[in-house]
């Protein structure tokens, strides 16, 4: 376990925060989800409370160590002017003049912003003196970042060498349900894969294979396992290198012991375009020239039958091209089926995150990860480096 914010003195103290606002934004740059920054509200309210003088950080897309106005923090730091109901003033660098001179003058539950961190060369290389300059803006590091947790960046482990440093809520929440699903979930435990390649997902379902009771597979993946059993699978996305690998992964699930499911059929599209011409057929019927983009109503039902005796489901990846309507029902169709089961419900972020706010059933979840590729790893049993910088309970 962790040591949290609440198993520290910050009484009054100055505290650096790292978070994950990397949201999206429109050409505009007006935010057009500002999930991940409500996600850290929490954690910084409770440092407001406690009287601290708070420095928020965080990167937002790829400026790769260079100063680009297009990816600045000026948008979220409105937005949190917004959230808070107090000014939380920009800094114009990330720990140049300006950062240190606002840090300086911060007064007890005042709120800064410091620039982009991936402005910085050295943020993504770990590099030890940005550490350090992080860390001499303040007297304790929290990190509540989860979605960056599998990276060993500046600030997000390297200033944790400097400081004590001690989790948010955010990521707290995270280990709590992603590790107790893992550790020691109420079963029948069963898990819903979905995406596009098997390549992405093969250490997950190496570590959920030793887990799981069930194991159902949708996405564009499940094709690679269909050509493996030998039928054709059409124009669909298939890793023609993976067909061995496939192969192994059922056979493992086998000797397990553990349920394997694949789609039984496939809806199937001529082109790549929302509104193509599209049928249903067996998934061992896929013709030529034709492309898989969603499960079939029959895996549907399917799914959802085995899914009514489920205790504790963890879900990672869409079951089909869910950004087109078309080839959502399966997606839409299996979180409705979740929504209704009573059991604990984890979704592993990304785009199975994203389906499901966008079907409006967010709710109805035990717990929606923030972190896609970070889940992805901790589902996988790595360790993850920013987690692991922190101190221990």
């Amino acid at each position: 376990m962790k040591r949290t914010v609440r198993d520290i003195d910050l009484k009054g103290k100055k505290v650096l925060v790292r978070c994950d606002f990397n949201v999206p934004y429109d050409e505009n740059r007006k935010i057009t989800d500002n999930r991940r920054i409500v996600a850290a509200l929490p954690t910084i309210k409770y440092l407001i409370e406690n009287d601290c003088k708070i420095i928020l950080c965080s990167h937002l897309g790829r400026p790769k160590g260079e100063v680009k106005p297009e990816f600045s923090m000026d948008i979220v730091a409105e937005e949190l002017t917004r959230l808070l109901g107090q000014e939380v003033r920009l800094a114009k660098d990330v720990v140049g003049p300006d950062a240190k001179a606002l840090a300086e003058n911060l007064k007890s539950g005042e709120v800064m912003l410091l620039e982009n961190v991936r402005f910085e060369p050295g943020e993504e290389k770990n590099d030890e003196e940005l550490s350090k300059k992080f860390a001499s803006l303040a007297e304790v590091f929290v990190n509540d970042a989860f979605g960056t947790a599998h990276r060993a960046h500046s600030s997000t482990t390297g200033v944790a060498s400097f400081l004590p440093a001690v989790s948010g809520f955010l990521i707290e929440k995270e280990l709590k349900f992603l590790g107790s699903a893992l550790e020691n979930p109420e079963r029948p435990f069963m898990a819903i894969l979905g995406g596009k390649k098997v390549s992405d997902k093969i250490g997950v379902i190496e570590a959920l294979i030793e887990k799981v009771d069930v194991l159902m597979i949708g996405g564009a993946m499940a094709y690679t396992f269909f050509k493996s059993m030998g039928y054709e699978v059409g124009n669909s996305i298939c890793e023609l290198d993976k067909l061995d690998l496939a192969k192994e992964l059922m056979e493992k699930a086998k000797a397990k012991g553990v349920k394997f499911m694949l789609p039984v059929d496939t809806k199937i599209g001529k082109e790549f375009d929302p509104n193509t011409e599209s049928k249903t057929v067996k998934y061992t019927e896929i013709p030529e020239g034709w492309e898989g983009y969603d499960i079939g109503q029959e895996t549907i039902d399917l799914y959802t039958k085995e899914l009514q005796n489920a205790k504790t489901v963890i879900w990672n990846g869409p079951l089909g091209l869910f950004e087109f309507d078309q080839f959502a029902i399966g997606t839409n169709s299996i979180a409705k089926a979740l929504a209704d089961i009573d059991a604990i419900k984890v979704i592993g972020g990304g785009d199975s995150a994203a389906a499901i706010e966008k079907a409006g059933l967010a709710e109805k979840f035990t717990h929606i990860s923030t972190g896609g590729g970070a889940s992805l790893e901790f589902l996988e049993g790595k360790k993850l480096p920013g987690i692991e910088a922190l101190q221990d309970k």
